[in-house]
């Protein structure tokens, strides 16, 4: 059973809740961002080592 403090209305935690979401998504985006990074990575080197050392026909 989890039991709530009897003093505690939640609003300190409401506060502190409303202050990490007015701070945005960053984390998302950086991962997304890395992500992306990533695939475009690998598809420059299969472009560079397998596309072009074969003559690009």
């Amino acid at each position: 059973m989890i039991l709530e403090p009897m003093d505690s209305d939640g609003s300190a935690d409401q506060q502190r809740v409303d202050a990490i979401v007015a701070q945005g998504p960053r984390g998302a985006f950086a991962v997304a961002g890395l992500a992306v990074a990533i695939v475009m990575a690998i598809w420059l080197a299969f472009y560079v080592l397998v596309y072009l050392a074969r003559g690009g026909n």
